[in-house]
């Protein structure tokens, strides 16, 4: 009886338990906890030097927002033949040098008429000061008539002269930090613009190749908006310094013009810069006439209300392609976060981001 060759298939030992869900969630748990304290330490260290963050971020939006220009200057065609375009440093030196000189030109329009208003002014302060308490005593506000010493001696002085050292110590050391600041910034901003394409194709070599093609159209569609605000902001001062012009004219206010170019800088300090700018105004227009003053106060009052409710928004929208909405809420949340500088970035800031959200939720 012929017997099967096959024989029985040795059994193979059972598997011993593999703990590998245990192994996958213990690594998972461990990299979360180095991840949440990584981050932990890099958001301390961010807050540590928010300050020079800020700084740096500041220079990046004047170079994203010059760069449009210096492309534009370095296409120039005056240089000798055989140089077909500027070098970007000398091209972002021309900007530089224009945007010194117009300043310098500013300053020599306003300073010296500024000058001569304020010695009037002083002046006529007596005079002024028995006008006024006149008035209060009238309105019976006011026992009686102050001399100028008076009304300075009834003045708080705060914590005696140690809290006024103090004060002029700060005062110094705040102006010297402001200087400081400044060149840092200009700097920073020339070296950002020098080396603008290799930053920017650097960091997009950073990202997968799929992401690259709309990082660079994100980053173009950014430097647009950026460029754009920055326009709309001169837009925004030449208004309100021509409007300043013709109503201070009109209502017979002295060096009206100077007035108003101090406005419209003013105009592009938010917040403070409308509130500073319409100041001098205001005494200018004292020297003629208590009603003049007033009327000027009445004005600037309408005007900030009108510019800041439908002015900006709409040249924002138009301009940046950023909603009123948007506009409002971000000089909203700019203002209580950073104050005067928040609400000087909030606008570029939010069209930033609303390129970022775009890219990002937009299909593929």
């Amino acid at each position: 009886m012929a017997t099967s060759s096959q024989q029985p298939s040795p059994k193979r030992p059972p598997e011993p338990v593999q703990s590998s869900t245990y192994d996958e969630r213990r690594s998972l748990i461990l990299y979360t906890i180095w991840m949440t304290a990584l981050s932990g330490a890099v958001l301390w260290a961010a807050y540590l030097v928010r300050d020079s963050l800020l700084l740096i971020y500041i220079s990046g939006l004047l170079a994203v927002g010059f760069s449009p220009i210096v492309r534009l200057i370095e296409r120039q065609k005056v240089l000798p033949i055989g140089t077909r375009r500027f070098p970007r440093w000398l091209a972002i030196l021309v900007l530089y040098l224009v945007i010194l000189g117009a300043l310098t030109g500013v300053g020599f329009l306003v300073i010296p008429p500024l000058a001569e208003q304020s010695r009037e002014f002083w002046n006529a302060r007596n005079d002024m000061l028995g006008r006024a308490q006149e008035f209060l005593i009238s309105k019976g506000l006011l026992d009686h008539p102050l001399t100028l010493r008076e009304a300075v001696q009834a003045a708080p002085v705060g914590e005696g002269s140690a809290g006024a050292v103090g004060t002029i110590f700060g005062t110094i050391f705040g102006v010297a930090g402001g200087v400081f600041r400044f060149f840092a910034v200009l700097i920073l901003t020339f070296y950002l613009l020098v080396e603008a394409d290799h930053l920017r194709s650097g960091f997009i070599r950073l990202l997968p190749r799929r992401m690259r093609s709309r990082a660079a159209s994100a980053s173009r569609d950014i430097t647009l908006k950026v460029s754009a605000w920055l326009a709309g902001q001169l837009f925004l001062g030449s208004v309100i310094g021509l409007t300043t012009a013709i109503a201070l004219g009109f209502m017979g206010v002295p060096f009206f013009y100077v007035l108003a170019l101090i406005a419209g800088i003013g105009e592009m300090i938010p917040v403070v810069g409308p509130i500073l700018s319409a100041i001098p105004a205001i005494l200018v227009a004292a020297t003629v006439s208590w009603k003049t003053a007033l009327f000027v106060l009445i004005f600037f009052v309408l005007q900030q209300q009108f510019e800041n409710h439908v002015l900006v928004p709409k040249v924002m929208e138009r301009q940046v392609g950023v909603s009123p909405v948007i506009v409002i809420v971000a000089l909203l949340i700019g203002g209580s976060l950073l104050g005067i500088l928040g609400a000087l970035l909030a606008v570029p800031t939010a069209a930033i981001l609303q390129v970022l959200f775009n890219e990002f939720t937009s299909s593929e």
